[in-house]
Parts: structure tokens; C-alpha cells; sequence
């Protein structure tokens, strides 16, 4: 091959390289500008990855909702439509499988289906808030003693949702972003 031939390859191959990844990022920015936001109510664990690093885990109180309809399949892709209760948290409305128009929804797989209890349990595709290394462990103990305080729906996380795809921006205790409570 000449090297002319080779350098145009190369030139190529460096902006396939950089183009990709920013049409990611440009559109999670376009979710969380354009995007309705939701207070999802936090339960988190905080785990450790060799290869992602730190991060504190989310369970989410609504990813188990009951149902009578027990044809559901172990990561079955589903949609998830979502809307503010009362108190202005994220609720399920509805799991379908079918893509719902004109509702702000997102899909989820199913983690399983408990036929004793009648009980759907969802896996969200935001459930994983990376963190300061150095601040991860005291963000789970903080959100364990807030779990313990006496003030209800105090921890839980900020997810954009447009067209089907969310995106986490933080993680909130007490109204306030857990890098910032834990210093």
C-alpha cells in the first residue's frame, strides 16, 4: 500500500474515533436540556469495579411495582411509562411492550417476575452514579443515615427522560448533590 493510501486510512479511522463518542456525549446533552426531568426515589449500594472504578449502585423503589399479568420474561425488553405523583417522584404508570406515543416513557428489561407475590421487577439502564473515588464511601454512608432520618423521599435521583432514553444527572440527599453533602 502507498503511503499516501495508508495516511488517508489513518485520517479516517481518527475521526470515526472522535465523531462517535461526541455524537454520545451531544446527545445525552440534548436529554438533559430537552428532557423532562424525574425524582426517582434511591436505594443505593455502593459498590466497587477493577474496571469502572467507584460508584454507588441505585435500586430504585419503583423498579417493583404488582401486577397480574404474569407472561413476563427474564430481560424481556420493555417500556416504561413514567409520571410525577403528588409528591412530584417518578411513578409507573404503565409496562408495556409496545412503544407508547406521546407519554414520556423509557425502556427497561425485566429482572424478573415474582408469581407468589405478583410482583414485576424492572432493571433501569441508569443505575450506576460514578463518583470521586475519594467520596464514594462517604456518599453511601451518607445516604444510610439519611435512609434513617424520619424525613420520607429525602434521597433519590435526578434522571432526564426524552424520547425512550434517560440520562442520571445526580444524585440528591436532602436537596442537596451528594459530592456536595459528603464534603
Amino acid at each position: 500500500m502507498k503511503p499516501l493510501h495508508l495516511f488517508s486510512i489513518f485520517v479516517l479511522v481518527a475521526i470515526a474515533q472522535l465523531f462517535i463518542p461526541s455524537q454520545m456525549i451531544l446527545g445525552q446533552k440534548k436529554i438533559l436540556s430537552d428532557g423532562t426531568p424525574y425524582k426517582f426515589i434511591t436505594q443505593p449500594i455502593d459498590p466497587s469495579d477493577p474496571f469502572k472504578g467507584k460508584y454507588i449502585r441505585l435500586d430504585f423503589e419503583i423498579s417493583s411495582l404488582a401486577t397480574n399479568d404474569s407472561t413476563w420474561n427474564r430481560q424481556e425488553d420493555v417500556f416504561v411509562v413514567i409520571e410525577n405523583d403528588d409528591y412530584g417522584f417518578a411513578r409507573v404508570k404503565e409496562v408495556t411492550r409496545q412503544k407508547p406515543e406521546g407519554k414520556d416513557f423509557l425502556e427497561a428489561k425485566v429482572s424478573w417476575y415474582n408469581a407468589y407475590d405478583k410482583e414485576l421487577n424492572l432493571s433501569f439502564p441508569f443505575d450506576e452514579f460514578y463518583m470521586n473515588e475519594n467520596k464514594a464511601y462517604d456518599a453511601e454512608m451518607a445516604h444510610r443515615d439519611a435512609q434513617r432520618d424520619s424525613i420520607k423521599n429525602n434521597t433519590y435521583a435526578l434522571v432526564f427522560i426524552k424520547d425512550g432514553e434517560a440520562v442520571l444527572d445526580n444524585v440528591f440527599i436532602n436537596e442537596i448533590p451528594i459530592a456536595d453533602f459528603v464534603e
